[in-house]
């Protein structure tokens, strides 16, 4: 009992210090696989353009399905489509689905067409402005499957394809994807030039609302055109199928290899440790500044390149190691109100676990 009572009093004496900033609710990064999402144009009663017996919607279906089954090969892929049947999709579905599934990429498989039936050729669009009737035509046919949807005033509130400030906002949402989807569809083009042999008729930009809506490098390709009776033939054949299959495949595995190691996913885990001990890998300059605050979007046991490329092009990230963990950060600014909106950024990009921290004189500490 004495022994006991004494044990209490050093208790009372010397209380324990609490560290009232341990980061529980920390963030970690698992590897993930890279994530591509197939989009078969059309479908159900949408059949795209019919050329006698000939649908858009079925080479449209066909050539996705055996895309898919080439990239189903790679373990490192995940492929997720958005329709595997004759079914009628809205745009906006089709877009919720890429988003949902957080997709590194999406793909969306169509068939050109024309009053000129000698027009001939590929091209790949990404979201854009229209720069030219042409555009506006593809833009329009495209975008009329939103007529056949319910509520489709509601759906697409202010969004007018024939008016390209209808969509100015989304450009600047996209900003941060379009440099990605460029090169994606220039691969496309590139593929197809050296298989198919036929035009090219290069990468261009106009507004498609399946990919306005989409938050991913996304890229529209036009396979040919099914006006042209020797394409349409070509495109309706299992052999041209497979071509175009094989062409837009090594185009994505092209693309997927020069993004690093991009493939994150952040998922809650709890971490128990002092976060004030860590240092930061800052410039002098920075560390004298009275407060720094910062977001961390993410923690690894893997060392990865503070790049914005490998952070879903996040600005100013920085890295610092404590313990066996890597944590990493967005920002380094000098007032609170601005990494409040760095953190919206960070959330909205699907860094879910992010959170806003300090650093004073070397020092960080969770908000």
């Amino acid at each position: 009992m004495k022994t006991y009572i004494l044990l209490i009093i050093a208790l009372l004496t010397f209380p324990v210090v609490i560290q009232a900033n341990t980061p529980v609710d920390s963030t970690i990064i698992n590897s993930k696989k890279f994530t591509i999402v197939l989009d078969a144009g059309h479908g159900g009663s949408d059949p795209g353009k019919k050329v006698g017996s000939v649908n858009e919607k079925d080479i449209a279906l066909k050539v996705v399905k055996k895309i898919g089954a080439l990239l189903s090969k790679k373990p490192e892929v995940k492929v997720v489509y958005t329709r595997t049947t004759d079914k009628f999709l809205e745009l906006h579905e089709r877009a919720s689905i890429a988003n949902k599934a957080k997709a590194d990429l999406f793909v969306s498989v169509h068939c050109n067409a024309a009053a000129n039936k000698s027009a001939k050729g590929n091209e790949t669009w990404v979201l854009g402005l229209h720069r030219s009737d042409d555009n506006l035509e593809v833009v329009q046919r495209e975008n009329a499957v939103i007529l056949l949807e319910d509520n489709y005033q509601e759906k697409y509130a202010g969004f007018d394809p024939n008016d390209p400030s209808s969509f100015a906002a989304s450009l600047l949402t996209q900003e941060d994807f379009l440099d990605n989807s460029i090169e994606m569809a220039a691969n496309v083009q590139s593929k197809f030039e050296e298989a198919l042999k036929r035009k090219n008729r290069g990468v261009k930009q106009a507004g498609f609302a399946v990919l306005r809506l989409s938050y991913m490098p996304s890229v529209l390709i036009e396979t040919g055109f099914i006006t042209n009776s020797e394409e349409r033939d070509f495109l309706n054949s299992n052999a041209g199928q497979d071509k175009v299959a094989q062409s837009i495949f090594k185009a994505i595995l092209n693309y997927q290899k020069n993004r690093d190691i991009n493939n994150f996913e952040v998922e809650p885990v709890n971490i128990e440790e002092n976060i004030n001990s860590q240092t930061i890998e800052a410039s002098g300059d920075d560390l004298a500044t009275t407060s720094i605050y910062m977001v961390q979007i993410a923690a690894s046991s893997n060392q990865v390149a503070a790049k914005p490329y490998n952070f879903k092009k996040l600005p100013e990230i920085s890295r610092e190691k404590s313990g066996g963990i890597y944590r990493y950060y967005t920002g380094k600014l000098s007032t609170l109100e601005d990494a409040m909106e760095l953190k919206k950024r960070a959330l909205k990009a699907g860094y879910e676990g992010a959170f806003i921290v300090v650093v004073e004189n070397g020092v960080t500490r969770r908000l």
